[in-house]
């Protein structure tokens, strides 16, 4: 299966532990993920993931950038960068979100099985998959699952 990792997950993995609850558990679920799972998978990233990692505090982005080490960065041609456009056209993510749409038309493109995510507002969000799926499909691509890491733990 091949992974494409979008931002947020070196985020969660390399930040400092939450006081939240919520963003604990996904630290936590990140964590186990990467740990122990995630040799199971083939990991891509982008350049995307990479700017956006390396913005903020030099200590957390030098930490973040680290955790990309290694996996191999899929190209933004031409053809993501449409996907992406065509998405913001159709007001299924905000304008404002330009790079969210960025990472699915990569993940698409390059025709990844998962895009793993924890941003939930925008790209891992039960409301806008549905109707994300239908417009890939109707530019003759097919959506990769978005997920979050701790999708795929093994069931307990």
């Amino acid at each position: 299966m091949r992974v494409y990792l979008e931002t947020t997950i070196p985020s969660y993995l390399t930040s400092w532990p939450s006081p939240q609850v919520v963003h604990a558990g996904h630290q936590i679920s990140t964590h186990e993920w990467w740990d122990n799972h995630r040799q199971n998978y083939e990991l891509y990233t982008s350049l995307v993931t990479q700017q956006e990692a390396a913005s903020g505090d030099p200590a957390a982005a030098q930490r973040r950038l680290d955790s990309l080490l290694g996996i191999p960065l899929l190209a933004i041609t031409p053809e993501c960068e449409a996907i992406a456009m065509m998405i913001l056209a159709s007001g299924l993510i905000p304008a404002k979100a330009d790079r969210d749409a960025l990472h699915i038309g990569v993940a698409t493109f390059h025709q990844m099985n998962l895009l793993l995510t924890w941003n939930i507002r925008h790209i891992a969000n039960a409301h806008v998959r549905e109707d994300l799926r239908v417009l890939i499909a109707s530019l003759g691509y097919i959506l990769p699952t978005i997920c979050t890491p701790e999708e795929l733990l093994p069931p307990p």
